[in-house]
């Protein structure tokens, strides 16, 4: 009687933040679409822990945290140690068949353990200009899948497909009444989502509270989704209470579709997690790039959409209440001008992205190196990950 082959499995190292944790998953779902088994690896980070509960019917493993910082050397060396080891021994227990690699020095050490084995290895890099993560591992991988087309030639990789940005099937265009509604406010209301990304941004948070008394009075149907981080919530709370303006206030939300859905325009930083979100759901948005992001990635995510008309940028240090109310009220009153932009943001959203990448993952051939013999993965929960600890040249989609 012939056994039937076990389901391939392959593993993403996809932990640190949410805009490397969400796309990660994105391609995991299109792997399971094609009958693939996946291993989603995360760090102790409570962001990984929470965005893990997102991950249905996909197994998660937990490695030691892994982050270069300033004066932390010895730390960040005894971290990646710490992950590289508890991967091999992860991947004894059950070969993959590919590695992928979502970006950040989390992804480091699991790509290097499974190359040991004799595993493939890809990575997708998300931002214009890459990090020092990927720029790193593009000497190790097959091949390299990016976002915007101007990474391509900053990686050291001969093999470089422009695939778009991973985004999950619940990001696109929805009926902005019944997001409203969903979320407690007016479904007829024009309505402005501020987002600082998943631990917030205070500078974010303050230059809106300054801003509030003129948009009050110059807009006075105005409601608000701001979504503040856990430092500001009370503060941001009071602020819209001390004006009696309509305002969702919460520390982040789940369901962020249901934000954008129900929004007019945005206020957001520039990750390109977030960049692409806003291209699926046709979003309007007013980008303030984070000026301590690694390499100032940000700024150039968010000038490479300002180029194509698919957003308005302001950088932190100019950033006034004066500049950014007059980016809010032409993209608030103009219909015009909301349509323009909206059209130039289809030109950056790849529904195909995950599909596309998952395709070249299972394209490759699989290494020659014998595998050991399968060990079934636990029954995978969204609420019950599994911990791997001891101790604790393609198209581009703009045209």
């Amino acid at each position: 009687m012939s056994r039937t082959s076990p389901a391939p499995l392959v593993a993403i190292a996809c932990g640190g933040t949410g805009g490397h944790f969400f796309p990660g998953l994105a391609v995991g779902e299109a792997l399971q679409a094609q009958g693939c088994e996946v291993l989603l690896l995360v760090s102790t980070k409570a962001i990984d822990q929470h965005a893990a509960q997102h991950a249905s019917g996909m197994a998660v493993a937990t490695l030691p945290a892994v982050g270069l910082e300033s004066g932390g050397g010895l730390r960040f060396l005894r971290g990646f140690w710490d992950s590289y080891r508890a991967a091999r021994r992860l991947f004894r227990s059950r070969r993959p068949r590919a590695i992928l690699a979502m970006g950040g020095f989390t992804s480091a050490p699991p790509v290097l353990a499974a190359r040991a084995g004799g595993v493939p290895a890809f990575l997708h890099e998300a931002n214009s200009l890459p990090g020092r993560a990927n720029r790193w591992l593009a000497h190790v991988v097959q091949e390299a899948f990016v976002y915007f087309p101007e990474a391509a030639g900053r990686l050291w990789q001969q093999r470089i497909q422009v695939t778009g940005m991973p985004v999950r099937a619940q990001f696109q265009p929805l009926d902005p009444g019944a997001c409203r509604v969903a979320l407690g406010l007016h479904p007829e209301r024009p309505t402005l989502v501020i987002t600082g990304g998943s631990q917030g941004a205070h500078a974010v948070n303050e230059l809106v509270l300054h801003l509030l008394p003129a948009l009050r009075l110059l807009e006075p149907d105005l409601q608000f989704i701001h979504l503040t981080g856990p430092q500001d919530l009370e503060r941001v709370r009071e602020g819209y209470a001390a004006l009696q303006c309509k305002a969702v206030v919460r520390p982040f939300l789940t369901e962020m579709e249901l934000a954008l859905g129900a929004a007019t325009a945005a206020v957001t930083r520039a990750g390109a997690s977030s960049l692409a979100e806003l291209a699926a759901m046709r979003l309007p948005a007013v980008l303030i790039p984070y000026p301590a992001a690694a390499d100032n990635h940000q700024f150039y995510n968010a000038r490479a959409l300002a180029e194509t008309g698919a957003a308005r940028v302001i950088e932190q240090a100019r950033a006034t209440a004066e500049a950014l109310l007059w980016e809010l009220r032409q993209l608030l009153r103009d219909a015009a001008c909301r349509q323009g932009v909206q059209r130039a943001l289809a030109q950056w959203h790849c529904p195909e992205a995950a599909t596309r990448i998952a395709a070249g993952i299972l394209a490759a051939p699989p290494s020659r190196a014998p595998a050991a013999a399968p060990t079934p993965l636990p029954a995978p929960t969204p609420n019950e990950p599994l911990h791997a600890t001891d101790h604790a040249t393609g198209e581009a989609c703009r045209s």
